[in-house]
């Protein structure tokens, strides 16, 4: 067994290992493709070293095959394509109680807390565990995670079928709230500076504009008659962006908070009371946003293929990071655990 731990100063060392045998309640898999996302790359540059217990093993975005199956453990069976919710909740917290096991109060998040995928080999809880159906192959699977993500941030939204859609940043999370929007049959907007990433959206068939270059609040008043958006998807984390936000949500309109935010903003919270805004958060997924991933991939409602960039040997995971540093054009990177 190989795993690529993170030492530290963009490095990881490859190191030969032995496979943990699963214990009751727990299955060990064959791992087959681990996506980069924009966390991994936090830890890389160091930003997460007082979290992450180095050396580390990271990883979260994750797609495999089933190996070995502990005692207890049911309705799984050796063989089967499957993906991780890496998210290891108490059970007996307040949250978890009321059924919010994904903002557990005591939540561990694989791959970040505890050692993640960047392995030949991982033995996880099978409650972590969804099925891949016949079709989705393991290369779509590792991008389950996150388009779970998106999922749950457009579920937070409460999006209705012909509603007015902006997503400030178009970055892979910012694509995939887009393409999960535009899937429910929403009209999208796509707000973003980078012309390659414009491109992008341009392809999955949802409209385009540079904030630099435009007046956003003037184009969305434009674009939506002087009503406003009815929703408003905040994923860029930069300041530019708070302050649009507020702006162009029109009346009684719901802005989601999926960025996470490094310095404290401030948010016009006037507008809040003038037009009756909601501002909602959006913290990782539920298991339903799993589920709902899963089938839209398997339903041909999302061809997760044309997000990914590249793949690369667990043996050369720090040039696949590399290749993913300040890179605005790459949008998914996988790392190859065990080749075929």
């Amino acid at each position: 067994m190989q795993a690529a731990q993170y030492i530290g100063n963009k490095s990881f060392n490859i190191v030969e290992g032995t496979s943990i045998k699963p214990k009751a309640g727990e299955i060990r898999l064959s791992v087959g493709y681990v996506g980069i996302c924009g966390t991994d790359m936090h830890i890389y540059h160091g930003v997460m070293d007082q979290r992450v217990s180095i050396p580390q093993t990271i990883g979260h975005e994750i797609s495999g095959v089933v190996a070995e199956i502990g005692e207890g453990v049911e309705g799984f069976a050796v063989g089967e394509n499957v993906v991780v919710r890496p998210l290891d909740w108490c059970g007996d917290c307040p949250t978890c109680n009321a059924g919010h096991t994904h903002i557990c109060q005591n939540l561990k998040f694989m791959g970040i807390d505890t050692p993640g995928a960047f392995q030949s080999s991982w033995t996880v809880k099978a409650r972590t565990l969804h099925k891949l159906p016949a079709g989705v192959d393991l290369k779509q699977g590792a991008l389950i995670e996150p388009l779970s993500v998106a999922c749950h941030d457009v579920r937070r939204s409460r999006l209705q079928a012909g509603e007015k859609v902006v997503v400030l940043g178009g970055g892979p999370i910012g694509q995939l709230v887009a393409a999960v929007a535009k899937s429910v049959g929403a009209e999208v907007l796509v707000s973003e500076p980078n012309e390659s990433r414009r491109a992008f959206a341009d392809e999955l068939g949802v409209k385009s504009v540079n904030p630099i270059e435009e007046d956003l609040a003037a184009y969305v008043d434009s674009w939506t008659q002087t009503k406003g958006a009815d929703v408003v998807f905040e994923v860029s984390g930069v300041k530019p962006a708070i302050e649009a936000m507020t702006e162009i949500a029109g009346r009684r309109g719901r802005i989601v908070m999926v960025a996470i935010h490094s310095v404290k903003p401030e948010i016009d919270l006037f507008q809040f009371f003038w037009k009756e805004l909601e501002l909602l958060g959006a913290r990782v997924y539920e298991a339903a946003d799993f589920d709902w991933a899963i089938e839209l991939i398997s339903s041909g409602q999302i061809d997760l293929k044309p997000f990914i960039s590249s793949v690369s040997s667990l043996t050369d995971i720090g040039s696949a990071f590399a290749s993913m540093d300040g890179n605005p054009e790459g949008m998914k990177a996988l790392v190859e655990c065990n080749p075929q």
